[in-house]
């Protein structure tokens, strides 16, 4: 469909151009009134095409700017400057040309990401095998969308990871730019997860299939990016914003100098110059230039209407686990209550969690692991989403999970002192309060400063909303410089609170499923670090595929940089416009200069707007991770 856009609009001005020739080639031999027909001939199939895109556009809703033009085109041929309406021509379809490069420029980052999604992979094995049979060491090549959970991979040098799995064997080094944004290569070793997007090194790799195609990381990049291209930026706002003012005070200059000079021909001279292509072209070249810097930078937003968001919000929300802290807490501490041992209960409540999703449950069964403590079977288990879990184990009643939760199945829950950066999980068995788990999240090394960051740049108010309890929150709260905290939340509650919360627009960013209520009902939402088949990142306006905080201000930072060069390139169009405008309306410029000049303007608009493209000055430094 872009090839046969692509040339129809070149097509156009090669026609425009074969038009032109003709006519000046007729002018010359003094053929003036067929030179004369040709033009007004070519110029009113235009004009016609012209204007029933315009009453398409206004059945749509949109305010037409090519009224200026068709006007324009109409003035110029009733003076008898069919020359210069024939450029009027040329200009307007050299300017979608012009478009379509500056466009193509603009949006290179994110077609990059689409071109280099992988569309084959190297399987180990017989068909239908799950597992490669010992000593088969055959490959064939399968469509991506082919590769099941629990093949064997094969990917060899220089070449794209085609599915999320994990490395068999001897390491290897991946360029994982395309997903995060960062050039320096990244080792893993046997067990650790690749995310399909990475490209391999210098040797090749084996690796184990965990997810299938439409649910690894690079292709949910791809669809976010997908939705992000097909998504009409609020350009079109903007323009129509500008249409009705500039078409008045257009027309009000031409008609003024015709009615001055008492010549017709002066009405066409000014008109020319007030072409609507700085309007149409450059806004939508600023907002492609700003998608692509934010996927240059591992952010992926999900059209320009949450780019114009971006630009004006004011509130921030936080959750906390996983956000502002680094979302992987680890066992300190294990304080059994009279009649129970710190193994035992380490060892229930990790059999416990094996069957819950909650951020805890991971530091809980990697500490159990630790100590050489056996997992136990459940014969039947249930999870209270961000309150906890309870199973039967071994003819045993097992609870774990937040204080309130586990009071409603054991009395004489106690709460230990927390340092700051401590979280809590209860345990009761069969009954009975068994003792308390304590686990230690730290805030992110970069929290502090993007808080920081924040509140200098404009963001009035910044609170954390999260299901910890108080003490825990507040703890973190006050070493990362946040006063606000709303703890004890469940999801309905945190829902509502970021509804309601002002000023508006408000920004919550979160990383859990359990978070993905909250960031439907903000003014705009972010995941962090989500993956895209989570229920976070589809609620989200903006997924980071980083694991950083400092993204969150960078997005909002390329966002005002956007909107601010969009309007910067339309008011020097404007600018430029009216200022040639009021010296033709004196005579000085002919109507074919004026044609020639506005295309000049057209290009300095489309060119300020591809500034859009560069890293804004306000933007914060990534913190440096560690390899």
């Amino acid at each position: 469909m872009s090839a046969l856009r692509a040339a129809a609009r070149y097509g156009g001005i090669l026609l425009s151009l074969v038009a032109l020739g003709i006519v000046l080639v007729l002018a010359a031999g003094g053929a003036e009134l067929p030179a004369r027909g040709v033009a007004t001939g070519y110029v009113a199939v235009f004009v016609a095409v012209t204007l029933v895109r315009m009453v398409r556009d206004v059945l749509h809703g949109h305010v037409g700017l090519d009224i200026l033009a068709v006007v324009a085109m109409v003035a110029t041929l009733a003076v008898g400057e069919y020359i210069a309406s024939l450029i009027i021509v040329l200009m307007l379809s050299g300017g979608e040309a012009l478009e379509e490069f500056a466009a193509r420029r603009a949006q290179r980052d994110l077609t990059a990401l689409l071109d280099r999604s992988p569309r084959t992979a190297h399987v180990v094995g017989a068909p239908g095998a799950l597992r490669a049979a010992a000593g088969d060491e055959r490959l064939r090549d399968v469509p991506v969308d082919e590769v099941q959970v629990g093949d064997l991979l094969v990917v060899r040098p220089s070449e794209v990871v085609p599915v999320d799995g994990v490395v068999v064997g001897d390491a290897g080094a991946f360029d994982e730019s395309s997903l995060t944004g960062e050039s320096l290569p990244v080792t893993r070793g046997d067990g650790e997860e690749v995310f399909s997007g990475a490209v391999n090194g210098t040797r090749a790799v084996r690796l184990r299939a965990v997810r299938r195609s439409a649910d690894s990381q690079y292709q949910q990049i791809v669809a976010l990016v997908q939705a992000a291209q097909t998504s009409r930026a609020p350009v079109v706002r903007l323009a129509d914003r500008f249409a009705v003012p500039f078409t008045a005070v257009s027309l009000v200059l031409a008609g003024t100098a015709w009615g001055l000079s008492g010549d017709p021909t002066r009405f066409a001279e000014v008109l020319v110059l007030a072409t609507p292509c700085p309007l149409l072209l450059a806004a939508p070249i600023a907002f492609l230039g700003g998608l692509s810097r934010a996927a240059k930078s591992g952010i992926i937003v999900k059209g320009g209407a949450q780019i114009e968001r971006l630009a004006r919000v004011r509130s921030v929300c936080f959750d906390k686990t996983g956000t502002l802290t680094s979302g992987r807490p680890e066992l300190v501490d294990v304080i059994p209550a009279q009649g129970f041992t710190a193994d035992e209960v380490l060892q229930l409540a990790a059999s416990a969690e094996q069957y819950s999703s909650h951020v805890l449950a991971d530091g809980i069964r990697a500490a159990a692991d630790a100590r050489g403590l056996q997992l136990l079977p459940a014969q039947e288990a249930s999870e209270v989403a961000t309150n906890g879990v309870s199973a039967v184990m071994a003819g045993r009643q097992v609870a774990v999970g937040k204080a309130a939760f586990v009071a409603t199945v054991a009395d004489g829950v106690q709460r230990p002192p927390l340092e700051p950066g401590q979280v809590a999980s209860y345990v009761a068995i069969d009954g009975r309060f068994a003792g308390a788990l304590l686990l230690a999240d730290a805030a992110r090394q970069e929290s502090r400063e993007v808080v920081a960051w924040l509140r200098s740049h404009g963001v009035e108010r910044v609170a954390m909303l999260t299901g910890d309890a108080a003490p825990t929150a507040e703890a973190i709260a006050h070493a990362i410089g946040i006063d606000e905290v709303h703890a004890d939340l469940l999801p309905p509650e945190k829902v509502h609170l970021v509804g309601q919360f002002t000023p508006r627009p408000t920004m919550m960013v979160g990383d859990g499923i359990n978070d993905a209520p909250a960031l439907a009902a903000s003014g705009i939402g972010v995941a962090m670090g989500a993956r895209g088949a989570t229920a976070a990142g589809d609620a989200a306006d903006v997924v980071i595929t980083v694991d950083s905080l400092t993204r969150v201000a960078e997005a909002i930072a390329i966002g005002r940089h956007t909107v601010r060069v969009a309007l910067t390139a339309i008011w020097l169009g404007i600018g430029l416009s009216v200022g040639l405008m009021l010296v033709a309306m004196t005579g000085v410029i002919p109507a074919v200069v004026g044609a020639l000049v506005q295309e000049l303007v057209d290009l300095a608009t489309i060119l300020y707007a591809l500034r859009a493209l560069r890293a804004p000055a306000s933007a914060p430094t990534p913190a440096p991770r560690d390899r």
